[in-house]
């Protein structure tokens, strides 16, 4: 069979065609990180953007570490097919918003030469919490990161000052990953960059950045399961064509952003994204509730030796879980968001979609950063009021259970991996054990919370025995 790329695009029927001419985009947005998510969220939007509006509007797309998919993307023409899972069937859609693949460190030039060219006016990132390489102390950057200039946050900082000090055109740099005011933590840990450098002209560059470059917060919500073998099988037989990239997602997507860009930017809103001038209503209710239970099914569907998120649901806890979850967290949220009773309704929905095959080991991963992010804010508000907080407990013993030593046999992967197996290795008693992992996950206020720590206690043996009370 024929790979896929621009003369194949011929061959496709109409309705799995782009919307776009890709020979007619032009390079105007820079993407770090061409993982699955981006591909299958801001990389469609920005196509829809450019086919309603008529603007040229095109992605380099740049891959951090990995040449692999750069190298795919290209012998593809960066083309590649996004298919949306319903459960009464799918059909996959070829997009064409990608123009160029880059790997930043094999291809520094290209994407430097990208970064200053005033006809770019937009940066955006998926690289995940732990690329942002914050300090869990201070909420900065953390300094003593090794080679700091080969991260993305350590190239942007020196990109845009070079940037700044060109006198080019102003730029917006957009956070699209999962954290609490991801626009403001970008922007300080890229002005943090600039502080800790050699540069002597660095209160000038920063006083340049403040009035010419915008990190505006957003909050992005579609599920996009990892690619398997079967989806790479499935989508050449539907597509007729291989593709050697394919991505999947559910039906829902949603892209909420702060109204406050310092440049032009593709149209998002004409594909249904929202503007607003406030996100985080919309930001806590995705992180606590979509991405808090998300976690908590995750977790806990390990424990009960489940496999993907619509299996957990199928469980007789799975839809009590979410929405007692929601139910318990939403006191935590600010007014002018979703309602948070019909949120929880869609979630159940969604979870539920039997045609995304989510596997929960890939949620589960990387548990030490998302759970201060989407757990421990609302249980430290709660805890503060005096509420009860069940469910958050029964998650975080769900948490604690997939740290132990053995919780490699789940293939869940975790940056802090060592230091948290290691608080088991103790022989100390289990509510001790709760204390050194909130300890090492930055939580000692909660640690020694004597209730909370007892409570998540109380649940591990029932969850070592592959049983979730709730």
């Amino acid at each position: 069979m024929r790979s896929l790329n621009l003369p194949a695009l011929h061959g496709l029927a109409p309705e799995m065609r782009p919307l776009v001419d890709p020979a007619a985009l032009r390079p105007r947005v820079v993407h770090f990180g061409i993982g699955a998510f981006h591909r299958a969220h801001q990389a469609v939007y920005t196509e829809n953007a450019a086919a309603r509006s008529g603007e040229p509007w095109g992605i380099a797309a740049v891959a951090p570490r990995s040449t692999e998919t750069v190298d795919a993307l290209r012998a593809q023409d960066c083309l590649y097919s996004v298919t949306e899972r319903h459960p009464e069937g799918s059909a996959p859609r070829v997009i064409g918003s990608i123009t160029g693949a880059y790997a930043m460190g094999r291809d520094a030039s290209a994407v430097d030469a990208l970064l200053a060219d005033p006809e770019t006016t937009v940066v955006t990132l998926t690289i995940t919490e732990k690329g942002y390489h914050r300090s869990s102390r201070t909420g900065g950057l953390d300094t003593a990161v090794p080679a700091l200039e080969t991260t993305v946050i350590g190239r942007l900082a020196t990109a845009l000052a070079a940037r700044m000090r060109s006198g080019a055109a102003p730029i917006s740099v957009v956070s699209c990953d999962n954290m609490a005011d991801n626009g403001a933590v970008l922007g300080r840990v890229v002005r943090d960059v600039v502080r800790a450098s050699g540069w002597r002209d660095r209160e000038r560059v920063l006083e340049l950045m403040a009035r010419h470059v915008a990190f505006p917060d957003t909050v992005v919500d579609r599920i996009v399961p990892a690619t398997t073998a079967d989806d790479v099988a499935a989508t050449a037989t539907a597509l007729g064509v291989d593709d050697a990239l394919p991505v999947s997602g559910e039906p829902y997507r949603q892209w909420v952003m702060e109204d406050r860009f310092a440049a032009p930017r593709p149209p998002w809103e004409l594909d249904g994204a929202l503007l607003v001038p406030d996100v985080a209503p919309y930001q806590l209710t995705k992180l606590r509730l979509l991405n808090g239970s998300h976690s908590a099914l995750a977790f806990l569907g390990l424990a009960a030796g489940r496999t993907t998120i619509a299996d957990t649901m199928a469980r007789d806890w799975g839809e009590r879980l979410v929405k007692a979850l929601c139910a318990e967290v939403a006191p935590t949220l600010p007014a002018g968001g979703p309602d948070p009773e019909r949120y929880a309704d869609d979630l159940v929905t969604r979870f539920g979609n039997t045609a995304m095959r989510h596997l929960l080991r890939q949620i589960a991963s990387d548990g030490s950063l998302k759970i201060t992010e989407r757990w421990l804010p609302a249980l430290r508000s709660l805890r503060e009021r005096g509420a009860a907080t069940p469910v958050l407990e029964l998650a975080l013993a769900g948490w604690a259970h997939t740290t132990r030593p053995d919780a490699q046999d789940h293939g869940v992967t975790d940056p802090a991996q060592d230091a948290l197996a290691a608080c088991w290795r103790t022989g100390a008693a289990p509510a001790d054990t709760v204390r050194a992992l909130l300890t090492t996950v930055g939580a000692p206020d909660l640690a020694d919370d004597a209730a909370l720590t007892a409570a998540v206690a109380r649940h591990l043996p029932a969850l070592r025995a592959g049983h979730v009370d709730i």
